[in-house]
């Protein structure tokens, strides 16, 4: 239903109800596939925190929908509305205010470009270690709040490891602060990581002071090449297992390194590969050559490491650019929503095999990778969306993908969120009760279910209460 939003014109934010505006609020990256989003009525571009306190404050009241939105780099339909309403764009809240190089941290608004953060910390030797790849183009905001992670995971951990306080605005426009500058704190409740990886259904995040780490002395990449895919997470399993100090080890399979070909015009090595990086201020060279070791072990065809920055990056290029290389593979074949499960590391061979079996026995595409050293597997089935037949296949062996990663005790997505795309799985990996005491927080903090309605829960797709509230009129 469309929502009158006409009270935008008596706050003093900038707001828009043009079509092109509206249009382009009603998609992210992973919206056709997760689920079917709608335009909203409005786009607000709010630029302060008392801008989106107004904002919500005068929503709320009215029951009006408002979904957080910010570079709709997103994947599972997270930023996108489903039940119309106002769209609130914090990319112009983007500005780093304050560096405090002798305590390690940074406090920066929710609309900043990643990428921006590290560019402004490195005249300090600083680093925000937990940034994912995608940091070029997405803001620290939605890595907060759907609590990203990457490439570095296995040595630094995921973002909302690395939060230390937010500020953030509730649904009825209440300002918090949640957490502390102090490195740790057993004061009263956890609301600060209650709002990391709540997708902008509780609150949405103002300002986050950030914990940093010094740049290392030392940094090294490099590359294994592999005859077979076993082979490739056996090592990876058996590197993780033995301790090395690994910053990043991600894997690329046969299938991922021939549309990685196709798209950058390469000569990367038609066969699994295991991509490397190793940070240290002393002793990198142990290190990697325990993890050479390791690779050996479980016949390793080509064990390499980058000799300068420049030879490192070339080698880091396909994996970054690895999502626009799915995208232009095949005229026709397109990839379905993309898995993003995450299973404990002894886990790691036996799932991405599974994957390779389901393509095997059902002539299917079904390219694997990603961040390998925390048990993170990337993959996608390529499917013609125009064959309804091939189209309910592909579903189905995505979802057999995460029922099995849930059963290996591992979780439907390891850092894309719930969203629209994974709300079937929710109660499946946490069972009805838990998911119940989340619908009861939701409940608690945004009563007239004001915040990104339709995101998280199953039931919330058709209507806007995860659980109707007697109390309250239907606007």
């Amino acid at each position: 239903m469309a929502y009158d939003c006409s009270f935008l014109a008596d706050l003093d934010v900038d707001a828009s109800f043009e079509a092109d505006d509206r249009e382009s609020h009603a998609a992210d990256w992973g919206a056709e596939e997760a689920g079917t989003a709608v335009r909203p009525d409005a786009v607000v571009w709010p630029g302060s925190t008392e801008e989106v306190a107004a904002v919500l404050a005068a929503a709320n009241e009215r029951g009006v929908p408002v979904t957080p939105y910010a570079a709709g780099t997103s994947l599972e339909g997270n930023a996108v509305p489903v039940h119309e309403g106002i769209s609130m764009d914090v990319t112009r809240m983007d500005a780093i205010l304050d560096v405090r190089p002798d305590d390690f941290q940074v406090d920066v608004q929710p609309g900043i470009i990643g990428e921006r953060i590290d560019e402004a910390l490195a005249e300090h030797g600083l680093f925000f270690p937990p940034m994912p790849a995608s940091a070029d183009i997405s803001t620290i905001g939605g890595m907060i709040v759907n609590d990203a992670s990457g490439m570095k995971t296995v040595k630094y951990g995921e973002v909302g490891d690395w939060v230390l306080e937010l500020e953030a605005v509730l649904a009825d426009g209440s300002v918090i602060k949640a957490g502390s500058r102090a490195v740790k704190t057993s004061a009263g409740y956890n609301l600060k990581d209650l709002l990391v990886g709540s997708e902008g259904t509780l609150a949405v995040v103002t300002r986050a002071t950030l914990e940093l780490e010094r740049l290392p002395e030392q940094v090294r990449g490099g590359r294994a090449v592999f005859a077979d895919l076993d082979d490739a997470t056996t090592a990876i399993f058996e590197t993780i297992r033995s301790g090395v100090d690994v910053a990043t080890i991600e894997l690329i399979d046969d299938v991922s390194a021939g549309m990685a070909n196709d798209y950058l015009g390469t000569d990367l090595p038609d066969a699994p590969m295991v991509f490397l990086e190793f940070h240290a201020d002393h002793g990198i060279e142990a290190e990697i050559e325990r993890c050479r070791e390791a690779f050996e072990a479980n016949d390793v065809v080509r064990f390499e490491m980058a000799d300068d920055e420049a030879e490192m990056a070339g080698l880091w290029r396909a994996r970054r650019e690895f999502a626009l290389a799915l995208q232009s593979y095949d005229e026709v074949l397109k990839p379905l929503t993309p898995g993003d499960i995450t299973v404990p590391i002894s886990k790691y061979p036996d799932v991405v095999r599974y994957a390779k079996e389901l393509s095997a026995e059902h002539d299917l595409i079904i390219p694997t990778f990603g961040h390998a050293g925390d048990g993170n597997v990337h993959y996608s089935v390529f499917v013609d969306k125009s064959d309804p037949e091939m189209l309910a296949l592909a579903r189905d062996v995505h979802g057999r993908i995460v029922r099995r990663a849930i059963e290996f005790g591992g979780t439907c997505t390891g850092e894309h969120g719930v969203g629209l795309g994974k709300r079937e799985y929710l109660e499946l990996e946490h069972g009805p009760e838990a998911v119940e005491a989340m619908r009861r927080i939701k409940r608690a903090l945004d009563p007239r279910d004001t915040l990104n309605p339709g995101k998280i829960f199953p039931e919330t797709a058709e209507g806007r209460r995860v659980v109707a509230d007697p109390d309250l009129d239907d606007d």
